[in-house]
């Protein structure tokens, strides 16, 4: 069941990625479902996003890296 959860927001941070507002809103929402090692696997799915779209570099800050 956690797994499920972790690819649907994977799924849903790749739908919102046009806009960095609910990208970032999506992403608090991540951190306080996720479990911490989801977490950390979330933060690498991420990352390559924001390579893809620097504007989204200002959602880090909601995983605390």
């Amino acid at each position: 069941m956690a797994r499920a959860m972790l690819e649907y927001t994977k799924t849903v941070l790749k739908k919102v990625s046009f806009d960095t507002t609910l990208f970032c809103k999506e992403v608090q929402k991540a951190v306080n479902r996720l479990l911490p090692y989801e977490i950390e696997e979330l933060k690498l799915f991420i990352h390559s996003l924001v390579q893809q779209n620097p504007e989204l570099n200002q959602c880090l800050i909601y995983l605390k890296v």
